[in-house]
C-alpha cells in the first residue's frame, strides 16, 4: 500500500495543515447508494429553500485557500480551489453533478463542510504519494482529457506519485490516470484544511460523514491524518 507524505517545505509553508486520509477497500460502485443520493438532494433542497448556502470566497475556509494559492503563484479567481468551484457551481445551477457514487459522496461532504475533498484509485497509483512543490519537470494529464499533457509551474503545490502529477494547484484538478470510477475497488479519499486549529472539528465531522456514506458499500475503511507533526501515513 502506498504511503502519503507531506513534504517538509509544505509543512513549513502551511504549518496548520491537516489532511484526513480515508481509505476504502472492496468498494462497490455499481450498486445503488441511497444515502449519497439523499445527501445530494438534501443539500439542493436546503439551497432552494434558503436554509443553507455553500461557503463562498468571503468565508474564512475558502479565503484561506485563496491565500495559499496566491502564495504558490496561482490566481485563485482564475483557477479555483475545488471546494470553491463546486460551491459556485451549486449556487449557480441549483444542483450538484452526478458522476458516480464514490465521487458524489466526497462532493457532497466537501460542499457541505466547506473543505476540499478528492480521491485516488489506488490500483493506478505508483509508489508513494507526496504533497510537495513542483519542480517544473513533471507531467500532468487532466481528468477527462487523456490526450492532454500539462507541466505544472515550479513552486506550484501538487500531489505526485512516482509516475507523475495526481493533482494540480494542490486541489484544483485531479489527474485522469487515478480518477475514481464505478469499478474502483481500492480508493484513498482526502479531506483538507489549512487551519486545523480553527477548523479541525469540521474536518472530523467531514470524515465521519464520508465514512457513513461509504460504509454500506465497502468491505473496510480506515482513517489516517497527515500534518506537520505527523507527515506520513500508509494508505
Amino acid at each position: 500500500m502506498p504511503a502519503f507524505r507531506l513534504a517538509p517545505a509544505i509543512a513549513d509553508a502551511f504549518p496548520d495543515t491537516r489532511i484526513a486520509l480515508v481509505t476504502a477497500t472492496g468498494l462497490r460502485g455499481r450498486e445503488p447508494w441511497p444515502r449519497t443520493a439523499g445527501a445530494l438532494e438534501e443539500l439542493e433542497r436546503q439551497l432552494a429553500d434558503g436554509t443553507w448556502h455553500p461557503a463562498d470566497e468571503t468565508d474564512p475556509r475558502i479565503e484561506a485557500w485563496h491565500t495559499a494559492y496566491r502564495a504558490f503563484g496561482t490566481n485563485p479567481r482564475r483557477t479555483r480551489p475545488s471546494v470553491d468551484a463546486l460551491g459556485r457551481r451549486l449556487s449557480k445551477r441549483g444542483t450538484l453533478p452526478r458522476i458516480n457514487p464514490a465521487v458524489d459522496s466526497y462532493n457532497a461532504v466537501s460542499v457541505h463542510r466547506g473543505l476540499p475533498a478528492g480521491a485516488f484509485d489506488l490500483d493506478h497509483v505508483t509508489g508513494d504519494v507526496v504533497i510537495r512543490h513542483a519542480d517544473g519537470t513533471e507531467s500532468f494529464t487532466p481528468l477527462g482529457e487523456p490526450d492532454v499533457i500539462e507541466t505544472p509551474k515550479p513552486g506550484e503545490v501538487i500531489y505526485a506519485d512516482t509516475t507523475g502529477v495526481l493533482t494540480r494547484h494542490w486541489n484544483h484538478r485531479d489527474a485522469h490516470r487515478t480518477r475514481v470510477t464505478e469499478d474502483s475497488a481500492r480508493v484513498a479519499f482526502v479531506l483538507e484544511t489549512l487551519h486545523a486549529t480553527r477548523d479541525g472539528h469540521l474536518l472530523e465531522a467531514a470524515v465521519d460523514e464520508l465514512c457513513t456514506l461509504l460504509a454500506p458499500h465497502t468491505e473496510q475503511t480506515a482513517v489516517h491524518h497527515l500534518s506537520p507533526a505527523q507527515p506520513q501515513a500508509i494508505a
